[in-house]
């Protein structure tokens, strides 16, 4: 098993062991068209890497008087990191009418069956615009207070960067109603736009994901070639062709590629960062295309060999690379118990020649903030069709539960909570630490959180149908019975599922310490160590090789 650690330290650059990377790029976010999905689902999911807030707020829409405003803020997705405080620009008019939306780091349902997965993907530096006043997130509460489907969220989101300015890095958002999934791409008009330039104040383009074929963004951009004619299928901002010709981007003649054009050049050539985690996607649930990990480009979507279902995109967010050349809990790194874990090494830890050199990057990370995987169905109504599976921290480690669009409230041990406390009236504390503590004896612990995983996750697709039949039942007798009916049913799952996870963890606990493993009947059996790892570090050996052993 670690035999082969010592070439692969020596020769990483040949198998992408360690990757040339910026380290701040964190999310995978994934596309599923209606007829892609095994029960006509649109899906979408985010995996939310880093610190974000992960508390769930309901935000209920409503009708506005005439005249009323709303701020335009920065820093909205940083809301539990003491040192982000809210930036605000300015205000804009207030819709008239606005839609329940549920808000969190990156804000992602609305009471209409409208979700949103975001992926950041940088871009070129000439593109910033620090004047401007929409940042992602604060377009995605726009889009899901004021619109219903994914085409009216782009155009909302695309005229109000256009008007006020985007003043965030290049970021993408992957868009679901319960006919459509779209692909949203955005940037910068560059430092020197003024709101009285004239200019539009952002460069966009969106790209329709047809409904039999399934997509992946991971920290670059992927919309490819635009079809200006085509407008069933793109939408895209007036300037975006004119503004990449005058910046050298792109020359009349050539095809057009957005990605190319508006995306940091490394990224589109190498960066396996971001690629591999591409090719892991369609490695398994396209295999029949036999893409290659190393190519560096990939479709931006593909028919997958057979339709997904939620649990399939739930195994490809808890995924690190098992069963391929790039799963480092085979290796050295990855320890004598297997860890899929590997803490970022500073720049200054790095050996010389590596210093832009980071681990191979899995799907399922530690710094994980929440993830989820939605459904927008078509054939139900949208407080039952929308549901979107969320789960808190690390996906490996953590469980996924249903929230229905149409519930009223969440409890509080998921809306409320800071990150820099230990807090354990807190859900996303109990993750946490099991997922931390699940990092001294992995190989072990983990089939402990999966046997729980598999008991608590069972039993909610299990009572998937009979619940929303009853929500059904209850529909058609009043809305608001279906709306209270489906609020208390989650919030009983959420609410037990964190009591059982801390439970789970005082079992982690007793069980593995001190190097132990304990048995039920009492017994104290030592775990021990792989030879194959004894013989890697070089057991035997002391401080001073000259000592007798």
């Amino acid at each position: 098993m670690f035999s082969r650690m010592k070439k692969l330290v020596v020769c990483c650059g040949a198998i992408g062991v360690l990757l040339v990377a910026g380290s701040a790029w964190a999310c995978t976010t994934t596309m599923v068209g209606k007829k892609a999905s095994v029960d006509g689902s649109a899906m979408v999911s985010h995996t939310v890497d880093g610190w974000y807030d992960h508390r769930i707020r309901i935000v209920p829409g409503g009708k506005h008087k005439k005249g009323e405003m709303v701020p335009i803020e920065k820093n909205i997705c940083y809301q539990t990191m003491p040192t982000k405080p809210l930036i605000k620009m300015g205000e804009i008019p207030q819709a008239e009418v606005t839609y329940t939306y549920f808000h969190v780091g990156y804000p992602f349902m609305n009471e209409h069956q409208l979700m949103i997965g975001e992926s950041t993907w940088g871009g070129r530096e000439e593109t910033f615009c620090d004047a401007g006043w929409m940042v992602i997130e604060q377009l995605q509460v726009l889009a899901l207070q004021r619109t219903k489907t994914a085409r009216e969220a782009i155009k909302l989101m695309g005229e109000m960067a256009e008007k006020y300015g985007y003043g965030d890095s290049g970021e993408a958002l992957a868009i679901a109603d319960p006919e459509e999934v779209w692909l949203f791409e955005i940037c910068g008009p560059g430092p020197l736009w003024t709101p009285e330039s004239g200019k539009p104040g952002a460069n966009w383009v969106a790209r329709r994901i047809p409904d039999d074929c399934i997509s992946v963004i991971a920290n670059r951009a992927r919309i490819g070639e635009i079809d200006w004619d085509d407008k069933e299928n793109f939408m895209y901002s007036e300037n975006v062709k004119d503004f990449a010709k005058e910046q050298g981007w792109w020359k009349e003649g050539e095809p057009f590629v957005y990605r190319l054009a508006y995306d940091d050049p490394d990224s589109q050539r190498h960066y396996p960062i971001c690629g591999r985690r591409e090719w892991r996607f369609f490695d398994l649930f396209a295999p029949s295309q036999k893409l290659s990990p190393t190519a560096g480009i990939y479709p931006l979507f593909v028919k997958p060999d057979e339709k997904l279902s939620v649990k399939d995109i739930i195994r490809l967010n808890r995924d690190s690379y098992e069963g391929t050349p790039y799963d480092l809990s085979k290796t050295l790194a990855g320890g004598p118990f297997e860890c899929p874990v590997y803490y970022r090494a500073n720049a200054d830890q790095r050996p010389e020649g590596l210093k832009s050199v980071y681990w191979e990057r899995n799907i399922s990370v530690y710094r994980a903030s929440y993830t989820f995987v939605s459904q927008s169905r078509s054939w139900l109504p949208d407080p039952i069709g929308g549901v979107l599976w969320f789960s808190e921290d690390m996906a490996s480690t953590s469980v996924y539960m249903p929230i229905y669009c149409g519930v009223t409230s969440v409890p509080k041990a998921y809306s409320e909570g800071k990150r820099h406390v230990f807090d354990r009236s807190s859900a996303w504390w109990a993750f946490n630490f099991v997922s931390n503590w699940a990092s001294l004896k992995y190989n072990y612990m983990i089939k402990d959180i999966n046997a729980e995983q598999k008991r608590i996750e069972n039993a909610l697709f299990s009572s998937q149908k009979s619940v929303e039949e009853k929500a059904q039942g209850l529909y058609k007798q009043s809305p608001k019975k279906a709306a209270e009916y489906l609020t208390k049913y989650c919030s009983e799952n959420m609410d037990k599922i964190a009591k059982d996870w801390w439970k789970l963890s005082e079992r982690l606990i007793g069980k593995y310490c001190d190097g132990y493993v304990m048995t039920e009947e009492g017994d104290q059996e030592n775990a021990g160590l792989p030879e194959s790892w004894l013989k890697a570090v070089n057991y035997g050996a002391t401080s001073n090789p000259d000592d007798p052993k």
